[in-house]
């Protein structure tokens, strides 16, 4: 297992890295980091969106939820098949935000071994970005800037309007997580070099346009 991974996700990922930083980002880390996660982000693309999206219709979706369950608490086949119907009018498929993670987890983790263990280690001249910040190093700026945009990111994510009396608890998860998780990215990130926050940053630009769009372009849901 530990020699595909070498082989078809994290070497692959080191090559491209290193051909970016020596041809395209003049030897700039910071640069060559950017355009590798755009690059990632753009082949991604379709797995990223739609689990926002899948994301975003869950939030729209829980007061309906909620009412479902409530009109049919006791009749348990009829509330599934409800529920299916529900799922297939907005085309949710409450299966395919775990599939998503579960393909992007080996890229992460080649990411975070890239950027977080090997970085001195890969023949790289200087990991400097714009002759200003070390990315091999720790800081704090950047992971407050990366936890900023996630915080962005979270509420955007969030439905505008609540509609049922009481908050269930996926609802009442997704707004704790909005505060725990920039404070979380913070923590994780101040302690690991600064390439890690470049790459979260940029990703995380990248998901607040993503979900404005998606924001938009959601149906709206009748009550």
């Amino acid at each position: 297992m530990a020699g595909l991974f070498n082989s078809y996700i994290y070497e692959p990922l080191l090559s491209v890295l290193l051909f970016i930083y020596k041809s395209v980002a003049f030897s700039d880390l910071g640069v060559a980091i950017i355009l590798l996660t755009v690059l990632i982000r753009v082949v991604l693309f379709p797995l990223f969106y739609k689990g926002a999206k899948d994301q975003a219709i869950m939030q729209k979706l829980q007061p309906h939820i909620k009412k479902l369950q409530t009109d049919h608490k006791d009749d348990k086949e009829r509330q599934a098949k409800e529920l299916l119907e529900l799922y297939k009018k907005y085309s949710f498929n409450p299966f395919f935000g775990i599939f998503s993670v579960l393909i992007q987890l080996p890229i992460f983790f080649a990411l975070f071994k890239l950027f977080g263990r090997e970085l001195g280690n890969i023949g790289l001249a200087s990991t400097m970005m714009f002759g200003l910040i070390d990315l091999g190093g720790k800081g704090i700026i950047l992971p407050i800037v990366a936890a900023g945009l996630q915080y962005i990111q979270g509420k955007l994510s969030l439905p505008k309007t609540v509609t049922t009396e009481k908050e269930n608890t996926f609802a009442s998860m997704a707004k704790t997580m909005v505060y725990v998780g920039p404070i979380l990215t913070v923590l994780i990130f101040s302690n690991l070099p600064s390439a890690l926050s470049i790459y979260w940053i940029v990703s995380s630009v990248f998901a607040i346009g993503q979900q404005i769009y998606i924001n938009k372009k959601l149906p709206k849901l009748e009550d």
